[in-house]
């Protein structure tokens, strides 16, 4: 990770969080919350970007620290003090945290496949879910149990082949939710799922079968509170579909769940352009799709993938790992943390769309 020791971290009073800018003012007066993806080596080496998360946030969700193959490193083993700090502050300063994730197919511990393929299985499972659930139940109220299970170009009905699959059959959602709500009975249960937002065909089998495994858990009573939108947006796939992508955010509702939109960034195309014409087409997407997205009451907040291009994971060199600050430009923040063109918009959707007061507690 790029340090912040690099670059020239201005002082947060010489750019203030103004009015027509502050997305947590404009999302609690739309009558939602906003939050960010953050590390916690991030607030904690760097002042000026943790005064602009403490002034913007609601709601942290844990880029890294949460997943399984973080924490849970052999049978019994948990490494739980990297997501303790950042549990502490979020405590400290009255923030939630968003709990991501417990099952992705990406982040399962290299020792945990073959214990989950030998009978009793679950156990593993049933282990790393207990341990942090209770642990962190104070401080989270919405929990992305499963993440991305839907994959239509897989030919296996439309779900994603994954070790949890292969391990326990297409049951595993249902069982993951029920085991989630054993573990946190006044948790927000989630599904998050990537890829909804355009108008391909590869979109628009998502959005299907992510309907059709809804309404398979709804007839079989499984507990499953919401939808986890993650919109990660990009320029390259043209613009969304508002129509369709307006009926989808129904049918959702329609079947009794809450949304959050969980990681709302945005890829750009060129990055050889002047900052003011790219800042500006991010900003169209992103209003294009908030306009969508804020019309639905049943949307309760927004989250964006980082907070400020100084830690975008856009700007990852991929073999390093390192970041390299001022790429793409399609978080709310830049690298010196000014707010762009889409803070601006962003706002601006948020504060419009207040037909209802915010009755969720965070």
């Amino acid at each position: 990770m790029a340090t912040a020791g690099a670059l020239s971290v201005p002082c947060l009073a010489e750019t203030p969080i103004i009015a027509d800018t502050s997305l947590r003012a404009a999302a609690h007066a739309g009558g939602r919350i906003f939050g960010a993806a953050v590390q916690f080596e991030q607030l904690d080496n760097d002042p000026a970007f943790r005064k602009l998360v403490l002034a913007e946030c609601d709601s942290l969700t844990p880029e890294l620290v949460l997943k399984w193959a973080a924490i849970h490193l052999a049978p019994g083993r948990f490494d739980l003090g990297p997501m303790d700090r950042l549990a502490g502050f979020a405590r400290t300063h009255g923030k939630r945290i968003h709990g991501h994730t417990l099952l992705w197919h990406r982040s399962i511990p290299a020792w945990a496949g073959p214990e989950m393929a030998a009978p009793g299985g679950w156990n593993v499972l049933q282990s790393f879910f207990t341990a942090v659930m209770q642990r962190y139940g104070d401080v989270v109220r919405y929990w992305d149990v499963v993440n991305e299970p839907v994959e239509p170009m897989d030919d296996a009905d439309g779900l994603r082949r994954s070790p949890f699959l292969s391990a326990f059959g297409p049951d595993y959602v249902r069982r993951a939710l029920e085991t989630a709500r054993a573990c946190a009975p006044a948790a927000q249960l989630m599904i998050n799922e990537y890829g909804l937002e355009y108008p391909d065909a590869e979109d628009e089998a998502r959005r299907a079968r992510l309907l059709r495994l809804l309404d398979d858990l709804r007839r079989r009573d499984v507990p499953l509170d919401g939808v986890g939108i993650q919109a990660h947006l990009r320029l390259d796939r043209g613009a969304i579909d508002q129509a369709a992508l307006a009926q989808f955010f129904q049918e959702l509702a329609d079947r009794g769940l809450f949304l959050l939109i969980t990681e709302l960034d945005v890829r750009e195309v060129d990055t050889s352009r002047d900052f003011g014409r790219r800042d500006q087409r991010v900003a169209a997407a992103t209003r294009a799709f908030l306009d969508v997205a804020l019309d639905q009451p049943a949307v309760r907040g927004i989250s964006t993938w980082g907070l400020s291009d100084r830690y975008s994971w856009l700007n990852e060199d991929g073999e390093s790992g390192t970041r390299q600050p001022g790429g793409n430009r399609g978080l709310p923040y830049d690298s010196a943390l000014r707010p762009k063109p889409l803070c601006r918009a962003m706002a601006s959707s948020l504060r419009t769309k207040r037909e209802f007061k915010l009755p969720y507690s965070l």
